[in-house]
């Protein structure tokens, strides 16, 4: 068995733990799981916002909707996940209220909403790095 050696007191100071002066305050992740057919008209409003950045992921998942059956090849199959997309938005506190609401309106696939239209959540950032030159603080959020 081979045991790596343990890294040196220099390596560790290649990746300093942030500094308190580094922490974001007031700064959130906005994570909204939403439908994918959705997800133009989401972007392009948030677009109108001011709301330029975000990152876009495939999801899958299911809640109260249990999922649904497809047919392939004339059999039909139980699925149990639905496929979503899922946002992540970081925001400032100034910009997290019109993020929600604006979220909140156009996600919804009917004027009252429907079971399945997703879910919004809200988290805090403590620190973020660039990872090309090691930018820290809110510009690089």
């Amino acid at each position: 068995m081979i045991v790596p050696p343990a890294p040196s007191a220099s390596k560790r100071a290649d990746c300093p733990r942030p500094l308190r002066s580094d922490r974001m305050p007031g700064m959130k992740l906005v994570v909204a799981v939403i439908q994918p057919t959705k997800l133009d008209t989401v972007r392009k409003a948030l677009a109108r916002l001011g709301v330029t950045r975000m990152t876009v992921c495939d999801a899958m998942g299911y809640a109260r909707q249990r999922g649904h059956i497809e047919t392939y090849r004339g059999h039909e199959y139980q699925s149990k996940l639905l496929r979503k997309v899922a946002l992540e938005i970081a925001v400032n506190e100034d910009y997290l209220d019109r993020t929600l609401a604006c979220l909140e309106e156009h996600a919804r696939t009917s004027a009252e909403g429907h079971i399945g239209d997703g879910k919004i959540f809200v988290l805090p950032i403590d620190h973020a790095v660039q990872i090309n030159d090691g930018t820290t603080g809110p510009s690089v959020a």
